[in-house]
């Protein structure tokens, strides 16, 4: 089969149309920028699982998928590989869906919000504290008996939930000043993940939810488009969003997971042996990216309040009890009650 070799973007139409005579998984040629820096084994294996992501090279989930790969190209021998395209390199994370959908792309890391416009029971995962911590999370999320039937309910979609990544605790930032209780947030526009009940949380919260792609959010903040944003550390610093939006104020109202997501034809390309590999080192990838944020956040804030960024605590009671209705109004099914239960009966058994 060979190296598949990056294409130009513009060659991503012509890509799709390879798919139909080549089963999902095969590296199918699609875009181009991002991904290794340098020949490896990873990048040089028969198959190269092309992956999107909006984030830069030095973000967990980027160092850990990368491992991954030449774990994956060592174990199969070489038949399988994965490169990762950092920094929306192959577009927005709505736009990567639609080309795992297609085929064209093999994966992409998204955020979980952007499930629930393909199946609403997601949100059960992207309420208000939901999750008490990472670890709480990452158990939760990537546990079989609370997940299978969720995580495979969009197959006929095509599109398959591989693993659950931990996404950062999300809290506000602005270029205004510090935001300490809910009506700090009045009028002002605040970028969120394109799903509706992120931007009925910010309504809840006081603001106004402003749907908007990663890559647009430096310039929106520094333009005025946007008033403000909400994200984890490790992102505000390396996006630099701390440039543009020096005052970061620890609202912690949501611990959203990355959803790897994939097309379910690219299992079953492979031999039960190399997906049973494949399924070991994506579970691999979880547990080392959840090891990488625990390090990676005391480093970064520290770096963005060197740089000038401050930080401030804020009333949480007043903010969690803005927000606590958004549960009730978005539990609407028995599947995403259930499922919403258990998270929250985990944690109390932690």
């Amino acid at each position: 089969m060979g190296r598949r070799k990056a294409a130009a973007l513009a060659g991503v139409a012509a890509a799709a149309l390879l798919v139909s005579a080549c089963s999902a998984g095969t590296g199918v040629p699609g875009a181009v920028g991002g991904g290794a820096a340098q020949d490896s084994a990873a990048t040089s294996a028969d198959t190269v699982f092309r992956v999107a992501f909006n984030q830069p090279e030095n973000h967990p989930q980027f160092i850990a998928m990368e491992a991954m790969g030449e774990r994956l190209a060592e174990r199969t021998g070489g038949r399988y590989g994965i490169e990762v395209y950092p920094n929306e390199t192959l577009g927005a994370q709505r736009e990567t869906i639609e080309l795992v959908q297609s085929g064209t792309l093999d994966m992409s890391m998204v955020a979980s919000p952007l499930l629930e416009n393909f199946n609403p029971d997601f949100v059960a995962f992207n309420l208000p504290f939901t999750f008490d911590s990472q670890d709480h999370q990452r158990e939760v999320t990537n546990d079989p008996a609370i997940v299978s039937e969720l995580y495979s309910s969009l197959d006929d979609q095509n599109i398959r939930v591989l693993a659950s990544f931990h996404g950062g605790v999300r809290s506000m930032y602005n270029p205004r000043g510090p935001i300490t209780t809910p009506a700090d947030l009045a009028g002002m526009k605040v970028r969120v993940i394109e799903s509706d009940t992120n931007i009925a949380m910010i309504g809840l919260m006081g603001g106004s939810g402003t749907p908007m792609g990663m890559g647009e959010v430096y310039t929106a903040l520094q333009s005025g488009v946007i008033d403000a944003a909400e994200n984890n550390e490790l992102t505000y610093f390396n996006s630099k969003h701390s440039e543009v939006a020096p005052f970061y104020s620890y609202t912690r109202h949501l611990m959203l997971p990355d959803y790897l997501i994939t097309n379910p034809a690219l299992l079953a390309g492979m031999s039960e042996e190399d997906r049973a590999i494949f399924t070991e080192e994506v579970r691999a990838a979880v547990e080392e990216e959840g090891q990488l944020w625990k390090t990676e956040i005391a480093t970064v804030t520290q770096s963005a309040k060197d740089a000038g960024a401050q930080f401030n605590e804020v009333d949480t009671a007043a903010f969690a009890a803005a927000i606590r209705p958004l549960v009730e109004q978005k539990l609407t099914s028995d599947v995403a009650r259930r499922i919403h239960e258990q998270a929250r009966a985990a944690a109390t058994a932690g």
